[in-house]
This record gives structure tokens, sequence and C-alpha cells, in this order.
């Protein structure tokens, strides 16, 4: 529990469950949203209504945003009636957006420039963890602007790891996502050979996660693509955007990377042929329909769940363990 007032904008698929996290907690919480259902929803569980992120910046002592991409957080920060209009001295501005970290460091310079602090943590583990509280937060920012937020924080997420100076936390959260990524290319192609090949797919699905095969990814992606919703509230545009991230990041270190390109380029074929905003799981259609074939299994659930529910208290991991 906090008795900081906290604002909240951005309420997609993740945003609204981390705003629901925090009114289920008694905080009090206003919200900011281009959805009027949305924003709606939270409003008949107790939150306010802000006319804008300026309104709502006024009005808080912690501003939490969670938007799609760098541009549009940018826009709602820096208009005329943006969230910097808002930002008085003392105030803390929590960014849970998936980010490019040279543009965290600049905006939060202006934050810095209104007497404000800022603190990039974005979450990692998909809305099913989102909605109980069992996903985990990295928090880039100042040891100080850490201990501020980890009362809020606490609610929010379940494994809460200080990544040290303000930037490491979106290069963290781009290289994770990154991962994930690799690993649902890697397990469709593998869902659809063991298909092609006559395997019994919910003994398939058994073998993978026992064996040196698993993954966090296997285990709650794969459901859903067996079941075949493929709904995680993930889509192919985001993806391609965290990837891009990603690889950009790459690119400017000089990295050689060899996967990188060939799964962005996977996505980007996806999103020419499903749409941009299919369901990130659905690229082993481009498998399916290549093979004639449905990889499908028997009692898989329409969407992921959280197997790990929310206990008390919360993890900090040193600073120095960060380096280990």
């Amino acid at each position: 529990m906090t008795d900081l007032r906290i604002g909240f904008i951005g309420l997609g698929n993740v945003g609204s469950q981390l705003a629901t996290n925090l009114l289920r907690h008694g905080v009090d919480l206003s919200v900011r949203d281009l959805d009027a259902q949305r924003v709606a929803a939270l409003c008949a569980r107790g939150a306010r209504a802000a006319a804008s992120p300026r309104e709502l910046a006024a009005a808080v002592d912690v501003v939490i945003t969670c938007l799609p991409s760098p541009a549009i957080c940018a826009e709602v920060m820096e208009a005329a009636d943006g969230v910097l209009a808002g930002l008085t001295p003392g105030k803390l501005w929590l960014e849970m957006s998936t980010t490019d970290y040279a543009e965290i460091r600049r905006l939060a310079g202006l934050v810095a420039q209104r007497g404000a602090t800022a603190l990039e943590c974005p979450v990692s583990g998909g809305c099913h963890r989102a909605a109980t509280g069992n996903i985990s937060i990295f928090a880039g920012g100042s040891r100080a602007a850490f201990e501020a937020a980890l009362p809020v924080l606490a609610i929010l997420g379940q494994r809460i790891l200080h990544t040290g100076e303000l930037g490491s936390a979106s290069q963290l959260k781009v290289l994770t996502n990154y991962l994930c990524t690799v690993h649902l290319v890697a397990l469709a192609e593998a869902l659809t050979v063991a298909r092609a090949a006559g395997l019994d797919l919910n003994i398939a699905y058994e073998a993978i996660r026992i064996s040196s095969g698993n993954s966090f990814v296997h285990e709650t992606e794969s459901q859903v693509i067996l079941n075949g919703s493929r709904d995680i509230n993930f889509t192919m545009d985001l993806v391609i955007k965290d990837v891009g991230l990603f690889d950009a990041l790459a690119r400017e270190r000089q990295v050689p990377l060899e996967l990188s390109p060939l799964v962005l380029e996977i996505f980007r074929d996806g999103a020419r042929r499903y749409g941009a905003r299919e369901f990130s799981p659905n690229i082993i259609r481009r498998l399916e329909d290549a093979c004639g074939l449905k990889v499908l299994g028997e009692g898989f659930p329409q969407q992921m769940v959280d197997s790990e529910p929310k206990v008390p208290g919360y993890e900090v991991v040193p600073r120095r363990a960060a380096c280990l």
C-alpha cells in the first residue's frame, strides 16, 4: 500500500492490468487514455479521468506511462498539454513502456529540468502476469529514484531488478523480448515438424516441457498455439518494434548479428501476410499454410494463465548483483 497519488497514462493490454492492480490496492489513481471505454472501465472501479496529460501530472505525485512506441511517449510528454507541462519539483515519472534507451535519457533530461525525477521501469512476463501482479520489472535510474518508486513497483510486480543507470533497463528489456521472439519462432518450427511427422502434439508439448528444450515461452505461448486461439494480447507490429530496437542497438555497437535480422524479416513477412495487428504466435501460420497443416492439440487454454500466484512481499536484487 502507498499513500502516493498516482496517475496512469496508457491503458492498453498491459497498462490496463497494471492500473487495475493499483486500484485493487486502494491507490488514489487518475487515468488517461484515448480509448474512452478503457477509461470508463477504470473509473467504474474508483479511478478518476484526467482531461489531459498535463492535468493528470499536475494532480498526482507519480506519473506512470505505458505506451505503444517511443514516438507516442514523446508526444504525450512534450505536447503543449503534455506531462512535462504539469510536472513540478519532487514529482516522479515512471516510464513502463518498451522504448529506446536514448529516448528515455532525452526525456529524463527534460523531466529533470522541471525539478522532477525519471525512472524507466519496463515490465516482462505478459498480460496474464500483469493481471495478477506477478510480472517482472526492470528499473533503470538513480538508486534514490528506485527506492522512492519501490512501494509502487512492489504493488505492480513480483520480481523487481534495479538494473543500474538510466537506459540500462530499456536495453535489457529489448534484449529479453528478442530472446522471447527467437524462442517463439523456434517453437513454431518444432511444433510444425512434430505435426508433419505425425506425432501426438499433446505429448510433444509435454516432452519439450520436461526437457532441455523447455522455456517460459513454451510453457505459455505454445499452449495458446496448440489451442488455436494464438491469443497473448501481443501483436506482430509490436514484435517488429521491439526486435527492431534490439537490432538497432546491435548495429549501433557494430555487433554482426545473424539471427536478429532473420527474425525481423520473418515477422515482417507475417505482418504482410496476416496483418500488423495479428497475434504474434500466429507466425506459425506461415508454416501451416506452406505445409497444408493445422498445428493443434487438445485441452489447451484459450488464453495464457498465470501459474505462479502473487505472494506477499517482493524481491529486490541489489545493484551489485546485476554485475555477477
